[in-house]
């Protein structure tokens, strides 16, 4: 595979995941049979149907979402891109203390990722996603006092 063609399968998969797009089959049709998109950051793995579940999902959390591509490096069939996600917050975002609702907040989101291709197809993704940076844009700042106080409970 050329370094041409590995880029170019990392930028359709882009833009089917673009909100003015939004072509999950799309994304999914873009890997081998048993690839596997990870969301690092976040500790999911989705593989053979879900691998468009994360794509859906920021694309209702970001109507709007755009990724804005800043560095592509191509070494053999490792693709490694510097990103930002970006758009505004349409929600509902789902959290452990219930749904926030959308507030209209604009996003900004670093992330890195690495795409491994494999015969013209992706066989691995592994997305690492600012999510410090993305929970205080939207407004949802860590309860430190609260985790002191449940350690400190917990520890007597």
């Amino acid at each position: 595979m050329t370094t041409s063609a590995a880029e170019a399968v990392v930028r359709a998969a882009y833009h089917a995941a673009e909100g003015t797009v939004l072509d999950v089959e799309g994304f999914k049709n873009l890997f081998t049979e048993d690839g596997v998109f990870n969301n690092v950051v976040g500790g999911e793995v989705y593989r053979g149907e879900h691998l468009g579940d994360q794509v859906a999902v920021m694309g209702q959390l970001l109507p709007d979402v755009h990724r804005e591509l800043h560095r592509f490096h191509v070494t053999g069939d490792l693709v490694t891109v510097e990103l930002t996600i970006e758009g505004t917050f349409g929600g509902p975002f789902p959290t452990p203390a219930g749904v926030l609702p959308p507030n209209g907040a604009k996003l900004s989101i670093p992330t890195a990722d690495f795409w491994y291709i494999e015969d013209g197809k992706i066989k691995e993704f592994n997305c690492y996603v600012g999510m410090s940076v993305m929970l205080a844009q939207l407004g949802i700042q860590p309860n430190f006092a609260g985790a002191v106080a449940a350690a400190t409970t917990e520890a007597s």
